[in-house]
């Protein structure tokens, strides 16, 4: 669902379990694109690219998939011992952040990054929900793409209204698999349409995924997890996978304080 307005987010949010939106900060979302356009070029040995779309969309000419894996973690490891990329990140989706999950947040010390080359097989994400593998369920996952995306170039996510009524017979497809529920809940999937500028939020309590590329370009995207600072965590500990990004005076205070010692109880 898209969102122009800010007040319409956190109901769009409760109606579908996602929200596009324009980013908040342009010039961070093109200085990101441009890290990490010549961060590629710099793996693959080439001048940076004047074009960045263009050399982005058509990476299969320079970078098959049996080199993809090397590519993408050259760049995630370049994103990481980038100082202020946690913050340009997190400025191309505040207010959507903010009115979603809150003004405290912790953020992913990691980053998820793909390339989705034309016709890969490989770089599929069978539907599944996060939370089946002992995720919290109150994350939210921060998913940018570098380039234009759309049908089979893009991601698909199950509506939250169809969401909660395939929970309770995902179950009943355990003999035939995944894939057979894919094929039940297809004709209510969305397919994201989100041009590059924009950005997505979405709860990955509902079932999402990808199918193989059948676009003439390939896609680029990253995705970052953000929560509460305060909500409860499953297996994702705070220190571990999550760091505080944003935390209030009173809640500093409040996590330093300590009882006065020495007087009788």
């Amino acid at each position: 669902m898209t969102a122009p307005q800010d007040s319409a987010v956190p109901s769009a949010f409760l109606r579908d379990g996602y929200v596009i939106a324009p980013t908040d900060d342009r010039e961070a979302l093109d200085e990101i694109r441009q890290h990490v356009a010549r961060a590629a070029a710099r793996h693959l040995g080439i001048e940076p690219p004047s074009d960045i779309s263009a050399f982005m969309n058509t990476i299969a000419t320079r970078c098959d998939a049996h080199a993809l894996n090397e590519l993408r973690l050259a760049v995630i490891g370049e994103l990481l011992r980038w100082t202020h990329f946690r913050d340009l990140y997190f400025a191309c989706g505040r207010s959507l952040l903010e009115a979603i999950v809150g003004n405290e947040l912790a953020m992913q010390r990691g980053v998820g990054f793909s390339i989705q080359l034309p016709n890969d097989a490989d770089s599929v994400l069978p539907l599944h929900s996060d939370v089946w593998s002992e995720d919290s369920a109150f994350e939210v996952v921060l998913w940018i793409p570098l380039v234009d995306v759309f049908g089979s170039k893009s991601m698909f996510l199950l509506p939250l209204a169809d969401d909660l009524t395939w929970r309770d017979r995902v179950a009943t497809y355990r003999d035939r698999g995944i894939e057979a529920v894919y094929h039940a809940v297809e004709p209510m999937l969305h397919w994201l349409e989100i041009p590059y500028g924009s950005v997505l939020v979405f709860s990955h309590t509902v079932m999402h995924g990808n199918r193989v590329n059948r676009e003439s370009t390939a896609r680029w995207s990253l995705n970052v997890r953000f929560k509460g600072l305060f909500t409860p965590y499953a297996d994702k500990r705070l220190g571990e996978f999550f760091e505080p990004l944003t935390i209030r005076p009173a809640s500093r205070l409040g996590m330093t304080y300590r009882l006065p010692t020495g007087f009788d109880s």
